[in-house]
């Protein structure tokens, strides 16, 4: 498993996975149509905003429909024998909290054929050191009770339970659990 920066060399796995249903928004399934759109538009530009930790790609749009600034961010592609799914890592500059309008400092996705193969698992061990360098002492991420499967990728790279409570509204309103990672000093 690999984990790459977007590139347009790697578009066409991209775009066959959002054709046969796949989200990388997993609040949002119609993240997946309009990221159609904008490879369709270009191509280049919808591969460099992935990597954005400057947070120049504008405003990101809420399940509600709000919008709110963007946080810096890198997105990587899970790669193995093909595209898998994606990861990424948002911050907020000079602390460790996020606003409540951002559920976690890590988000992945795994496409469903690609699922059950420890893919997540991976990736999310992968990244860690990324968000050690970028000075973050700890991760949050969270994921439904519903996700017992996420609940496992999260355990397995160390990931601690801190708190179970009703994400915003703008987020869907839903239970969440919410754990935290340790970074190695």
């Amino acid at each position: 498993m690999k984990l790459l920066k977007p590139h347009v060399t790697y578009i066409p796995a991209y775009v066959d996975a959002l054709q046969r249903g796949w989200s990388p928004d997993n609040l949002r399934s119609e993240a997946a149509q309009e990221q159609l759109a904008k490879i369709s538009e270009d191509a280049v530009s919808f591969v460099s905003d992935l990597d954005d930790p400057a947070a120049s790609a504008g405003p990101v749009t809420l399940p509600d429909g709000s919008q709110v600034p963007r946080l810096p961010s890198i997105r990587r592609w899970i790669w193995e024998d093909g595209f898998c799914g994606h990861i990424g890592l948002r911050w907020k500059p000079g602390t460790q909290e996020l606003p409540a309008t951002c559920s976690g400092h890590i988000g992945y996705a795994v496409v469903p054929w690609r699922q059950g193969e420890g893919l997540a698992t991976a990736a999310l061990s992968a990244i860690l050191p990324e968000a050690k360098a970028i000075g973050l002492n700890y991760v949050e991420i969270t994921t439904s009770p519903e996700n017992p499967a996420s609940v496992r990728v999260i355990e397995k790279a160390g990931g601690v339970l801190v708190k179970s409570y009703m994400a915003e509204e703008a987020l869907g309103g839903h239970e969440t659990l919410q754990f935290q990672i340790p970074l190695a000093k």
